[in-house]
This record gives structure tokens, C-alpha cells and sequence, in this order.
């Protein structure tokens, strides 16, 4: 029976600019025992992943993107040498997406499904990826990569991403008082798409074949100290994205605890298991992944923010702004910098309220 893993995390949940980016990575092994843990897919891959920075070398760091978003005052390295080497190689081996390599951010972008927020901070010319190696070097780890991958009988399936920008965020936390149903909104619409690609009996496999009915776990990076999610999953998984199908769901609480929150979501064929848990991305590689995606994904949304307004500011004021990385403090001194550039429209579609 094949076993099929989606994780999911997010990145920027606290900064006062830029986007909120949540990432998912969806990844099938093909020999599976039901009733056995989830396999350790680093161990698995061993030959070609690891979980630390320094073993890069000869392997592929696959982590929670903290640990691997290098710091900027970084000399020898570019911040982001990691982050994208691991998104970029998997991105390569996943199923119906091709062999080319994204050569610039905005068909990056395109491949993993994210569209920013159309304000100028985030238009413009598309910028060059990989920005840290080579696209040389970036091929041989992602065929040493494949390699491994078809010697352990796994298969990456989808790798995505959603941008919420600052309008939408805003407008979730007025109507709703929380800025964790930003998150959860993009949860939903990852937890519907997976169930009907991938929990129910007999879809195609990648190739065309059919293959055995597959379980699927969906592993999500605990928000906050929260252990009730059944409520919102019930919500979330009310209806499908094909309107013409009729579907009712229920959620069954299987654990909510300080070690998990974990429940079952079916219908009357399919069913799909989803656990929240502190620290997922230490735990499950595709947890790590999909941290990766949301933290590449807002750093070059946030690169892209921050040549538009140093360029602004060169241009209109002939002053240096200096970048920023969104996160509250440092926002706040970007935003005593540009108080001068800023109009109090920019400011109001700048600033996030939560």
C-alpha cells in the first residue's frame, strides 16, 4: 500500500510587513505497511538529504528554515544557499513538472502556485534564481537527488505555495479577530485539494497506472499553543473544489493533547488523517520542506519589496533606504526611515494589523 505524506508550515505568521507565505509538500512512498509510523524519510534519502547545514557539501540540508536561512551578514555564503537548493531540487523531481529548472523568481512562483498580492512593492522585472550556486551545481544535487529517490521507491508529488498579502491578511483578522485564520484558510484549501487528489481509491499514479488505494497523513506544524483544531477542519473541509460534487465530511477527534492534536477527516469512501504537533518540521521531512518553500518564498517576495522601495527612495528623495526583513523591530525602524517616502495610503496598505 503507498503512504502519502503532506506537510505543511508557514513563514511570516509574525512580521508587521510583507507576506504570511504557508508551504506544503506532498510526498509518496510506495511500499508501506498500514499500521506502521510514518517511514523517516531522511533516512530513507539518506544518500542524498540531510538535517544539518554542515554535512551541505556532499548532501542536500533538508530543515526547519530557521535553521537553515543563513544570516545576512553572512560573507562567504548567500542567506539563501540552502533554502534554495533543497526547494529547487525537489521542485525538479516532482511528478508532471518537467526537468527545466526556474531560471527567475516569478516562474518559480508560477510552479509553486503563488500569486502575490498586485501592489508595486511586488511588481517588476523578474529576478534571476538560483541566487546562492549554480544552476550547474543546483542540477547535479537534484539528479543525485532522483537517484536516491528511485532507489527508496518515494516520489515528491506536489510542492506549493500561497502568499497571503497584506490586504487579505487584514481583512481576515478585522472579520474574524485572529490572525491564525490566515493560516488556517490556506490549510483548508490545501486539505481539500489533497483528499480529492490523492485519498481516493484508484486514482491514477504519475505515470498513467493505477496503484493501490493510498493512505494519506497530513502533518501540520502546531499553531501557537493551540490544541483543538477540530472546529476549523470541519469548517475548512465542508466543500470541495469541484462545486458539481457533493460531498459531507466529518472529523473525528482521534487525540488532542500536549504531545499531538490528530484527527480522522472522511467521508463515506475516503478518509485522510491529519495531526498538528509542536516542532513537525524536526519530526517529518515533508514538514521541513514545506517550511523551506514558505521561507523562500517570503524572502524573495520580500527582496522584490525592497528593491521597489530603496529604488523609490533613491529616486524621489535621493536618499539610501536600507532593506528590511519585516520582522516587528526592524519594521518599525524601516518604517521611522521611510517615513518621509511613505503616504499615509502606503502606510495603510503596508502595515499588517496583527
Amino acid at each position: 500500500m503507498a503512504l502519502i505524506l503532506l506537510g505543511i508550515d508557514e513563514a511570516g505568521y509574525g512580521p508587521l510587513l510583507g507576506p504570511l507565505c504557508v508551504g506544503a509538500a506532498a510526498i509518496r512512498v510506495g511500499s508501506w505497511v498500514p499500521g506502521d509510523p510514518a517511514p523517516d524519510l531522511w533516512k530513507l534519502l539518506a544518500e542524498a538529504v540531510c538535517k544539518e547545514p554542515r554535512e551541505a557539501k556532499s548532501r542536500i540540508p533538508v530543515a526547519d528554515s530557521k535553521r537553515l536561512k543563513l544570516a545576512n551578514s553572512t560573507a562567504t555564503k548567500h542567506p539563501l544557499v540552502h533554502l534554495e537548493r533543497g526547494v529547487l531540487t525537489f521542485l525538479r523531481n516532482t511528478a508532471g513538472l518537467g526537468t527545466d529548472l526556474p531560471k527567475t523568481d516569478l516562474e518559480l512562483f508560477a510552479l509553486l502556485g503563488v500569486d502575490l498580492e498586485p501592489r508595486p512593492w511586488y511588481l517588476g522585472e523578474a529576478s534571476r534564481v538560483p541566487v546562492g550556486t549554480s544552476g550547474s551545481a543546483l542540477s547535479i544535487h537534484a539528479n543525485l537527488l532522483g537517484g536516491a529517490l528511485e532507489r527508496a521507491g518515494v516520489e515528491p508529488l506536489a510542492l506549493w505555495c500561497r502568499a497571503i498579502g497584506e490586504t487579505r491578511f487584514n481583512t481576515i483578522v478585522g472579520e474574524t479577530g485572529s490572525k491564525a485564520e490566515a493560516t488556517a484558510s490556506v490549510i483548508g484549501e490545501y486539505l481539500r485539494l489533497a483528499f480529492v487528489r490523492w485519498a481516493a481509491p484508484g486514482k491514477p499514479d504519475s505515470s498513467g497506472g493505477a496503484h493501490d488505494v493510498a493512505e494519506l497523513r497530513v502533518v501540520c506544524d502546531r499553531q501557537g499553543g493551540r490544541t483543538s483544531y477540530a472546529p476549523m477542519l470541519a469548517r475548512e473541509c465542508r466543500s470541495l473544489p469541484d462545486a458539481s460534487t457533493r460531498w459531507s465530511c466529518a472529523v473525528k477527534v482521534l487525540e488532542e493533547s500536549d504531545r499531538c492534536s490528530r484527527y480522522e477527516v472522511h467521508d463515506r469512501e475516503r478518509r485522510m488523517t491529519v495531526t498538528f504537533m509542536p516542532e513537525a518540521e524536526s519530526a517529518h521531512l515533508p514538514v521541513a520542506l514545506a517550511s523551506m518553500i514558505a521561507k523562500l518564498v517570503r524572502e524573495l517576495s520580500m527582496a522584490r519589496f525592497n528593491r521597489y522601495w530603496s529604488d523609490h527612495a533613491r529616486e524621489t528623495h535621493g536618499v539610501e533606504l536600507k532593506p528590511t526583513a519585516g520582522y516587528r523591530q526592524d519594521a518599525a525602524r524601516w518604517l521611522h526611515d521611510a517615513r518621509e517616502i511613505l503616504s499615509p495610503a502606503d502606510r495603510r496598505a503596508l502595515i499588517r494589523n496583527a
